[in-house]
């Protein structure tokens, strides 16, 4: 009688995870861990700088050379990244809290990034002077050529003059008044409209300084009432900034 025996064999013990295979999983997990802190901090990054919007509350100082003229600005006054280096330029673009005339900071971040308080900005852009005459000096020779009828009263002593529809400065309107000084006040506005929403640029002035420079300025015709104060503080700024 042939007895027929049953081979037993050991059952496969090898594990269900194979070394290798944990190896790769835990290799990908520790690269998504990596991916998300990443992530994270660009995150973070992202979110920062766009809350700056282009602005620094940086104060280090900048030699900017135009033609003549020495100017030292803080990084947090100059409008455009670009610019925030010491260099010779053709301009520099500026930005000031008004009535303080300080740059940007943690403090003013609302008044820079607040559409709906324009008359607490005015900016500044410096470039050598192409022309002899001053916005002031242009009155009697350029702008009151193109004057069309009578002014009218405006704001704080200013006279309003209206300007030919086939003149290059159709839709604006001119503002002058007399002052102490030899040469009359004069500003460029765009022609008041009660629907419009009054920006940082509704008025615009320029004035010389320094050896040769041209001082360009912006501001809300919000500001029109303040318009001696702030000729008087843009020269007084501008000459503070400049190096002997």
């Amino acid at each position: 009688m042939s007895s027929t025996s049953n081979d037993t064999h050991e059952p496969d013990l090898r594990p269900l995870l194979s070394s290798g295979f944990v190896y790769r999983v835990t290799a990908v997990v520790m690269v998504l861990a990596t991916l998300t802190a990443a992530i994270s901090l660009a995150g973070r990054w992202f979110g920062e700088n766009l809350a700056l919007a282009g602005h620094t509350a940086s104060n280090e100082v900048f030699d900017i050379f135009i033609g003549q003229d020495h100017l030292r600005l803080p990084a947090n006054m100059i409008r455009f990244e670009a610019q925030r280096a010491t260099s010779i330029a053709e301009r520099v673009d500026l930005y000031l809290t008004w009535p303080g005339l300080e740059g940007y900071s943690d403090r003013s971040r609302e008044l820079f990034n607040n559409v709906d308080a324009p008359e607490k900005l005015i900016f500044l852009q410096i470039s050598q002077s192409t022309m002899s005459r001053d916005m002031s000096g242009r009155l009697e020779p350029i702008y009151a050529q193109i004057f069309d009828g009578a002014p009218t009263a405006g704001p704080a002593g200013l006279m309003e003059h209206a300007v030919k529809a086939t003149s290059s400065y159709a839709g604006e309107v001119f503002l002058t008044a007399e002052t102490t000084a030899q040469s009359p006040y004069v500003v460029r506005c765009l022609k008041p409209d009660p629907q419009a929403i009054s920006t940082s640029a509704d008025c615009q002035r320029d004035i010389h300084a320094g050896k040769d420079l041209v001082v360009l300025y912006r501001f809300s015709n919000r500001l029109l009432p303040q318009w001696r104060e702030i000729d008087q503080a843009i020269a007084t700024f501008v000459k503070s900034r400049l190096v002997p």
